[in-house]
């Protein structure tokens, strides 16, 4: 079996799973000042890309770039 296949089905539920925790986890942070909500949603809105790519290099098969 293809790569990917098994990474578009892990991707989707990734992210599905991952939206569902951040929204559930948005309650606690809504009643609180707008800035912690924005600093909130910018970090919930981010942190995704790196288990996305790590995954999208997977499924290609080649190795991630590294960082100096």
């Amino acid at each position: 079996m293809s790569r990917v296949p098994v990474a578009v089905i892990a991707g989707l539920l990734g992210l599905v799973l991952y939206v569902g925790a951040v929204v559930a986890a948005a309650d606690h942070v809504l009643p609180h000042h707008w800035l912690l909500q924005a600093a909130y949603f910018v970090v919930a809105g981010t942190v995704w890309v790196w288990p996305i790519s790590r995954l999208m290099y997977w499924a290609a098969r080649k190795e991630p770039p590294r960082r100096r």
